[in-house]
């Protein structure tokens, strides 16, 4: 059974881009024998049906279904040590921090820290995570959109939620944010306690 240091449950705006921060950070030492994985489950992603007009740095007419497939080979060309699992689902969480279990709907890992970055739909339905679910605060009472309580993403120790589902509304920019801003919260934490960012560089 596979043992990931950070396992990212989504492959959405949310999940990718906290992926892709965790990934830049392999040459820290803090976290250069971290194991990082994500469910890259896309299937319900709202982006699959977006426009990103308003998005900073995105050309005119790009669709969020090529974000998706761009941002999936955007981090497997650059952090290639992540590990993107493939056509599973999460079906339930069991344990606590640095000893989760993830069940999928093939497989299990043991995991010392979640993120959960799925889509807020009322259909949520992932064993062990069902006591955290509240209404979402940040979205029209109409759509039934659900999120999980958190305190700035932290569910409960180990436990982190991000996007739309941590209570942001859903325009790309915030969703992206709130997976970096996680990312850099577990950076942190592997740093003990150090504020930690990773930021590329021309020179």
């Amino acid at each position: 059974m596979d043992t990931f240091d950070v396992l990212i449950i989504g492959g959405s705006a949310a999940g990718l881009s906290c992926a892709l921060i965790l990934g830049s950070a392999v040459k820290k030492p803090f976290a250069e024998n971290k194991k990082i994985g994500i469910i890259t489950h896309q299937k319900n992603s709202r982006l699959h049906e977006a426009l990103l007009n308003n998005v900073l740095g995105f050309k005119k007419g790009t669709r969020g279904d090529q974000v998706l497939e761009n941002g999936l080979n955007q981090l497997s060309d650059l952090y290639p040590h992540v590990i993107q699992i493939e056509n599973e689902k999460m079906t339930k969480i069991e344990g606590g921090f640095l000893s989760f279990k993830v069940f999928t709907n093939k497989n299990s890992y043991n995991v010392k820290t979640i993120v959960v970055a799925v889509g807020p739909s009322n259909f949520f339905n992932i064993e062990g995570l069902m006591q955290y679910v509240i209404p979402h605060h940040s979205l029209p009472p109409q759509k039934e959109r659900i999120m999980l309580k958190n305190n700035n993403h932290l569910v409960t120790d180990g436990l982190y939620v991000a996007g739309v589902l941590a209570g942001w509304r859903s325009q790309f920019a915030i969703a992206a944010g709130s997976g970096a801003q996680v990312a850099t919260d577990i950076l942190t934490l592997w740093n003990n306690g150090n504020h930690s960012m990773v930021h590329d560089s021309l020179s």
